[in-house]
């Protein structure tokens, strides 16, 4: 986000009194963290970040501000994510815009690249081959490209509209030239063999439990990079297949998934020829990801 370098208005109503009424309101319409929603909100009008707002509060807020900051509150009250409403959000200090082409990056997809950075066998080749199937916003492929940038890495994604906002992302971090996007709905396409790991965060969402996802992601959030299939597993069986024919012997495959889905994902993994299968929580406890290699080496 950048800095705006104008002060709040004078003659208007002080900041804090803003973000006491705006807090309050999106608490009457049940948003969670509605302060923490507020905030951020006026910290997007004004160019600062959440946190540094403190020298804000007791300054008045013009009439311009104050309509943008009330528009603002009643998109998020209606239902609309508050990163929508931003335009943009942070990951793994990436800023991203962040529209209704792809999912909203989440902090569990930061995790999941954790484990991708912390299998040292990838990274034991120089410039490792790594896709990123269903790469929606691009945050897990440019994460990498930031963080591993001797990486040859590949995003695929079947929407075109996703692959479209990755490519403007892509671009906003300087990081177009260290991934390669393509359209398509999987890897299959690539010889055998040639790859040496396989990440992603694909559909695993059972179709039936969609429609009862809270509205602010079934109303905005793109649903066909939700739904799963009618046990959540269509998707990661498929990508399972293809990664088996791709990868190199020893190859890793990274998944998130359900925190129901273990046994069956690991299951899926091991049918298909892959060991090592380790199936690790989230930060909350959750069950939230898989990793694996294939047998060969």
């Amino acid at each position: 986000m950048q800095q705006n370098e104008e002060r709040p208005d004078a003659g208007g109503q002080p900041l804090v009194e803003l973000i006491d009424a705006g807090s309050a309101y999106l608490a009457r319409k049940g948003i969670p963290s509605p302060r923490v929603v507020c905030e951020l909100l006026a910290g997007r009008l004004l160019g600062a970040p959440r946190l540094g707002l403190h020298d804000f509060l007791p300054l008045p807020v013009g009439t311009a501000r104050t309509a943008a900051l009330r528009r603002g509150l009643a998109r998020v009250a209606a239902g609309e994510p508050v990163q929508y409403v931003l335009g943009e959000w942070d990951f793994r200090g990436l800023t991203l815009t962040v529209d209704r082409r792809a999912l909203i990056p989440r902090p569990e997809t930061e995790q999941l690249i954790d484990h991708v950075l912390a299998t040292p066998a990838l990274w034991r080749n120089e410039r490792p081959r790594v896709v990123d199937v269903g790469t929606g916003s691009g945050c897990i492929a440019l994460s990498l490209a930031q963080e591993r940038p001797q990486a040859r890495l590949v995003a695929i994604d079947s929407s075109a509209d996703a692959l479209e906002l990755a490519r403007e992302n892509a671009d906003r971090c300087g990081l177009a030239a260290w991934v390669d996007f393509r359209e398509g709905s999987g890897c299959g396409a690539f010889r055998a063999g040639s790859i040496d790991a396989v990440v992603s965060n694909p559909p695993y969402i059972p179709s039936g439990v969609v429609p009862t996802l809270d509205r602010w992601i079934c109303d905005h959030e793109p649903l066909a990079a939700l739904d799963g299939g009618a046990d959540g597993l269509t998707c990661i069986r498929a990508i399972t297949r293809d990664a088996a024919m791709v990868l190199k012997p020893g190859g890793c495959l990274f998944y998130e998934i359900g925190d129901d889905q273990g046994p069956a994902v690991r299951d899926i993994l091991e049918s298909h020829g892959f060991g090592d299968v380790a199936i690790c929580n989230d930060w909350s406890g959750r069950t939230r990801f898989a990793t694996a290699r294939l047998r060969g080496l």
